[in-house]
């Protein structure tokens, strides 16, 4: 801020809850006209940057929100005791009484920045809907539901969703195969369900999110499962990757015994999923959807709903498809590189500046490198998505010729003991 622009206390709405820990401006967003808490040390001066963030960001949103506060500043000269700031992309104003703050925000997936706002934008194209929120804010920026909610499931991807759930002031009720994993988030505020059927009975919304279709069935249908704890109005959102028919089955179970069910596997890794920048991708009941909105918010940074249940999973299936057959022939390549007395640094270093560039790339290839094979998203996994992918195009006589070849090379890498580790560790399947 500048010496002759102090904000002063301000009251915000009642339902928004001021962040605890270190102090915060409540700011209004150009572009979106929304709201929210912002910390003082994600502020930087706005003139001094203004140059640099339109050169790296060139979205008509952006600009359209650039050329709202440079309006504002014509029409505010003279008039206000004028101070800009930014973090990066989205412009903001404060609303102290006697003086006015410009903020612009980010959503850039290179910035880990904690920030406190709570960003919704929706569009309708038609069965698609939109949701974006710049989730890497970690406290209240988001109103959480007052609905109570229940987590299963706490492995590589639940582990952060919960995290960020509870610092987002949801109430939680926790449950996992193996309670010890509960411990930590019973420490952070969760409550423990001794069952799935326990959790969905204490909870308005039950999330689960699971290793694969048989585990995602046995939870609903086996002992003391969600189906159990099922009753008219209750809400149950399947989160793991699995195959449509397994949806279809889940989706039908449940909402014979009057519950309502929604579809939300999600897109990322496990860091993506503790940044909560994950993509959601959801379809089933539209209402439960609306009803998750702040969950989502909370745990991911876009979430788009696809209209009935099962196209989320074929949704997903092909997006993990194309990962896991990118992800193998990057590992390919790396080898190659080197049987052919290629420096892999140089090889990395050339992709890196093409068009092929990306943080995807860049974070495998150096773990690759490293020797790093730290699971972020299990092999296994991978794996598992592409079996399923296959079989959904043979469904529909469709071929998939380049994930069955990727296929197999991952069905290498876990003959080499490689399942539980990241799935760039399928690079192992070629140099053994």
């Amino acid at each position: 801020l500048s010496d002759d622009s102090k904000p002063k206390q301000i009251h915000p709405p009642k339902d928004l809850k001021k962040p605890r820990g270190k102090k915060c401006f409540f700011v209004k967003f150009f572009g979106t006209e929304d709201h929210a808490w912002i910390k003082v040390e994600q502020l930087k001066p706005y003139h001094p940057h203004k140059e640099d963030m339109v050169k790296i960001n060139k979205g008509k949103r952006f600009q359209q929100a650039v050329d709202a506060v440079e309006e504002y500043l014509k029409k505010a000269k003279g008039k206000e005791s004028v101070s800009l700031l930014s973090t990066s992309h989205y412009v903001a104003q404060s609303i102290p009484p006697h003086s006015l703050m410009l903020v612009v925000l980010s959503l850039s997936l290179s910035l880990s920045l904690s920030l406190s706002l709570s960003l919704s934008l929706s569009q309708d194209t038609g069965s698609t809907s939109i949701q974006a929120a710049d989730s890497t804010a970690v406290n209240g920026s988001i109103t959480p539901t007052d609905k109570r909610i229940g987590f299963l499931g706490l492995g590589l991807m639940g582990s952060g969703i919960v995290s960020n759930l509870l610092k987002m002031g949801h109430v939680v009720t926790v449950w996992n195969r193996t309670a010890e994993k509960c411990d930590l988030f019973i420490q952070e505020g969760a409550r423990l369900g001794r069952t799935p059927a326990e959790v969905v009975s204490m909870c308005d919304i039950t999330f689960s999110c699971v290793s694969d279709p048989k585990a995602a069935r046995d939870l609903v249908l086996g002992p003391s499962g969600v189906l159990q704890g099922i009753r008219p109005g209750k809400c149950y959102v399947e989160m793991s990757t699995v195959d449509p028919e397994t949806i279809t089955e889940l989706s039908q179970v449940i909402t014979s015994r009057g519950g309502r069910f929604l579809e939300a596997p999600v897109s990322g890794s496990q860091q993506l999923s503790n940044d909560g920048m994950l993509v959601i991708v959801a379809a089933g009941d539209r209402s439960v959807y609306e009803d998750c909105s702040s969950c989502f918010q909370a745990m991911g940074k876009t979430s788009f709903f696809l209209g009935e249940a099962g196209n989320a999973a074929r949704m997903m299936l092909v997006l993990n498809m194309v990962q896991g057959s990118f992800m193998a022939t990057i590992a390919e390549g790396l080898t190659l590189a080197q049987a052919t007395g290629q420096s892999q640094q140089t090889f990395l270093d050339i992709l890196c500046q093409g068009q092929m560039a990306s943080t995807f790339v860049d974070q495998k290839c150096q773990n690759i490198l490293q020797g790093n094979f730290k699971p972020d998203y299990y092999l296994k996994h991978i794996q598992k998505d592409l079996r399923l992918a296959i079989s959904m195009g043979d469904s529909v006589n469709h071929p998939t010729p380049m994930a069955a070849a990727a296929n197999e090379v991952y069905k290498r890498a876990k003959a080499l003991d490689q399942s539980d580790n990241d799935m760039s560790a399928v690079y192992r399947a070629y140099i053994h």
